[in-house]
């Protein structure tokens, strides 16, 4: 990624967190999309977590990318949710797609 890096860690109950740091622009969106769909395909965690504390800022593609994910996750039996947004970002994620009870934490 560019200007932006994404961390990945499990937690001890099994949930796998996914955490953007920075900027998250179209450059972006094809190392989150790969990060994304490889959890939730291959690794199958009970939970995914998207922890945007640290993400400044996600453009349209990025936010059709986290819908997307909430989608997949379904799919394949995997409870994705968004957390620590605040409520601008929430409502711009709910307008990409992204169910209200998938957003968690917003401050």
């Amino acid at each position: 990624m560019t200007t932006a890096t994404v961390d990945v860690t499990t937690s001890s109950d099994g949930t796998l967190v996914i955490h953007p740091l920075g900027r998250l622009d179209a450059e972006d969106t094809i190392g989150l999309r790969r990060t994304v769909v490889r959890a939730i395909r291959h690794d199958r965690p009970l939970r995914l977590v998207l922890d945007l504390t640290d993400a400044v800022d996600l453009d349209p593609i990025n936010l059709g990318t986290l819908a997307a994910a909430c989608h997949l996750g379904d799919d394949h039996q995997v409870a994705v949710f968004l957390d620590h947004r605040s409520p601008a970002l929430a409502e711009r994620l709910h307008a990409a797609g992204v169910p209200r009870h998938r957003l968690r934490h917003v401050s």
